[in-house]
C-alpha cells in the first residue's frame, strides 16, 4: 500500500513542506516534492505589526492546509521556544497554524530536531548544510532552490531538508507504528 505523506519544518518566514509517497510495504520514500511557503509583509505607511502578523499567518495558513488536506500521515518538526520577544510572536504564529490543522481534524506526528537529524544523518548535532548533503545524497533527483552562485543550492533548502527529515524521523515513532499496524 502507498500513501501520501507530508513532512513540515514550521516557521514564520520559511516554512518547509515535503511531499513524498510513502510504500508502507517496503518503507520506500519517493523522491520528496519540496516547498517553501515565503510570506511576504505588507507594505506602506502605518501598518500595524499585529495587522502584518495576521496577514503573514493568513498567507501561510492556505498553502499549509492545502497540503496537509492531500497527506495520509503527516511529520511535523514542531517549533519548541525561543529567544526573544518577537521570535516567540513567530513561535505562536506556527503553533497557531498547527492547532488549526488539528482543530479541522487532520492529526499529525510531532518529532523533535535533534532526533530528525540522528534518523536523517547519524548526528544530532548535525549543521544545515550535512543536512542538506544528505538530502541530495538521498533523493539526488530532488529539486532544491538554488543559491547565489550558479551550480549552487540555496540555504533555504535546509527547510525542505528538516521537513523530509521529519518524515524519514516520523515512521520510527510509537504513533506511526500504531497507525501503521491500523493501516495493514
Amino acid at each position: 500500500m502507498i500513501i501520501p505523506v507530508l513532512g513540515m519544518d514550521p516557521s514564520l518566514r520559511h516554512w518547509g513542506l515535503s511531499e513524498a509517497q510513502l510504500d508502507l510495504t517496503t518503507g520506500v520514500l519517493s523522491t520528496p516534492i519540496g516547498s517553501i511557503v515565503e510570506p511576504k509583509d505588507l507594505t506602506g505607511k502605518n501598518i500595524r505589526v499585529n495587522t502584518n502578523d495576521q496577514w503573514l499567518a493568513e498567507q501561510l495558513s492556505m498553502p499549509v492546509l492545502a497540503a496537509c488536506q492531500k497527506a495520509k500521515c503527516i511529520f511535523v518538526e514542531v517549533p519548541v521556544g525561543s529567544q526573544s520577544a518577537r521570535a516567540m510572536a513567530s513561535y505562536g504564529i506556527c503553533v497557531g497554524i498547527l492547532g488549526a490543522v488539528r482543530a479541522l481534524g487532520i492529526p499529525y506526528i510531532q518529532v523533535m530536531p535533534d532526533e530528525n537529524k540522528r534518523v536523517f544523518t547519524g548526528n544530532k548535532g548535525a549543521t544545515k548544510k550535512v543536512m542538506i548533503q544528505k538530502l541530495l545524497e538521498l533523493y539526488p533527483n530532488i529539486i532544491l532552490p538554488r543559491g547565489q552562485k550558479k551550480g549552487t543550492v540555496g540555504d533555504k533548502s535546509e527547510h525542505i531538508a528538516d521537513a523530509t527529515a521529519s518524515i524519514h524521523s516520523g515512521v520510527h515513532t510509537p504513533e506511526f507504528q500504531t497507525l501503521l499496524r491500523i493501516m495493514q
